[in-house]
């Protein structure tokens, strides 16, 4: 069962608007057994309309479109549609009876644009629309499911929830489709492919696995599809715990749970807290610790020690420290660590200091050095990271080590 995805705009194409819609069907579709095959962009014209239409019907089995049902004059989807089946716009009193209400509620008037949203093609289903104007329509024909909904994203979403995913249930037997995620850290996609090769080699035809990488992290989805859920579940098993025996350390979530959800479950759990100091990622760290809600169980706070004298008058870095070594040097790190864990009276600190570029770099020391900190109760400890060239990489790379240097000194403690 293949679907397909036709999003309608010139401001998508321009780029004046991000597609977000298609990102979130994608995912809706493969929850009840829709495989998205094709995806397309295009713009405002009846022409493009008609080509594109014409071509899915060839290919898949559920079309959804999105964009083009306002009541302007570019929004021409509905006209495109009727000449498409072949069919006539008819007014449909009740959804005239909702936009009249939605305009009375409001206190403004209805104009002749807005009574036109009443109107569809005569051979279509209407999709309610309870948050807005514009109604979905279901057409099918020749096997084929033509799913047309608003491009607003708010309004698309309920309409696909509330009307879509039913009827698709009713009139396509759909197969089923089980997913595990997990998240690994530490290790590049060639590195992790060649480290599961063996794993990969025997997989069955009916279970896929896709590589989704990310800034210094890897996510290994698997997808089974067949007939019946449990035993695709079972097969799962088997294959997860075989992955465990190759890359167990390097995975630090199953889901789609952050890196900094998991050390804050660990925190929360040990019911420890933690502080941070930080130079080069200039507060990016503590930014995505406090991402996670309820982080105030755990953390206590941190110093945006950018500037030498930062570290220096406000944690507490010696200044003989900085000018033997440099600020980008293991004797700083943990003096930033170790200092701050101390001033903010904290179970663990996390220190930060390095180049992120694109200047600033040396022989010794060049752009993308990072060293990194970790004070807990018995040590401190400091690691340095070659994270390369690219400036915000390096940021993300850093906060992302830091953060996997806490959780395995959590997991260990």
């Amino acid at each position: 069962m293949n679907a397909e995805i036709i999003t309608i705009g010139d401001e998508l194409l321009l780029g004046q608007v991000i597609d977000t819609n298609s990102s979130w069907l994608g995912q809706e579709l493969n929850k009840i057994g829709l495989r998205v095959h094709y995806k397309s962009a295009i713009s405002d014209s009846r022409e493009a309309i008609l080509s594109s239409l014409f071509e899915a019907s060839k290919r898949s089995n559920v079309i959804i479109i999105t964009g083009g049902l306002g009541p302007t004059k570019d929004d021409i989807t509905k006209t495109t549609m009727c000449e498409f089946f072949k069919s006539e716009l008819v007014l449909n009193q009740k959804v005239l009876e909702w936009v009249q209400s939605i305009f009375k509620n409001r206190n403004l008037p209805m104009l002749e644009s807005n009574n036109q949203q009443a109107m569809v093609p005569k051979n279509c289903s209407v999709l309610w629309n309870k948050n807005g104007t514009a109604p979905g329509m279901w057409f099918y024909e020749n096997g084929v499911a033509y799913i047309s909904m608003p491009g607003v994203p708010f309004e698309m979403k309920t309409i696909f929830e509330e009307e879509v995913v039913s009827k698709i249930k009713t009139v396509f037997k759909l197969p089923s489709i089980v997913h595990r995620t997990f998240q690994t850290i530490g290790i590049g996609e060639s590195f992790l492919a060649k480290r599961i090769a063996v794993l990969e080699d025997i997989l069955p035809t009916h279970i896929k696995l896709a590589y989704l990488p990310a800034v210094g992290s890897v996510r290994l989805r698997f997808s089974a599809f067949g007939e019946n859920k449990e035993e695709l579940e079972l097969e799962l098993q088997a294959i997860v715990a075989h992955l465990y025996q190759l890359i167990g350390e390097a995975i630090f979530a199953e889901g789609e749970k952050s890196i900094a959800e998991v050390v804050g479950d660990l925190l929360n759990v040990r019911k420890k807290t933690i502080a941070t100091a930080e130079s080069c990622t200039g507060g990016f760290l503590a930014h995505q610790i406090t991402l996670v809600p309820g982080s105030s169980n755990y953390f206590v706070g941190s110093i945006l020690s950018y500037a030498n004298q930062i570290k220096i008058n406000e944690i507490g870095v010696a200044e003989t420290t900085i000018n033997e070594n440099g600020a980008v040097s293991e004797a700083c790190v943990i003096e930033m660590a170790s200092k701050i864990r101390t001033k903010f009276k904290t179970d663990y600190a996390l220190a930060t200091s390095g180049i992120a570029g694109p200047g600033g770099g040396t022989k010794q020391k060049p752009v993308g050095t990072v060293w990194i900190s970790l004070a807990t109760p018995t040590q401190v400890i400091a690691k340095c990271f070659q994270f390369g060239d690219n400036r915000e990489r390096t940021i993300q790379r850093s906060a992302l080590a830091a953060l996997e240097m806490l959780r395995q000194e959590l997991l260990n403690a």
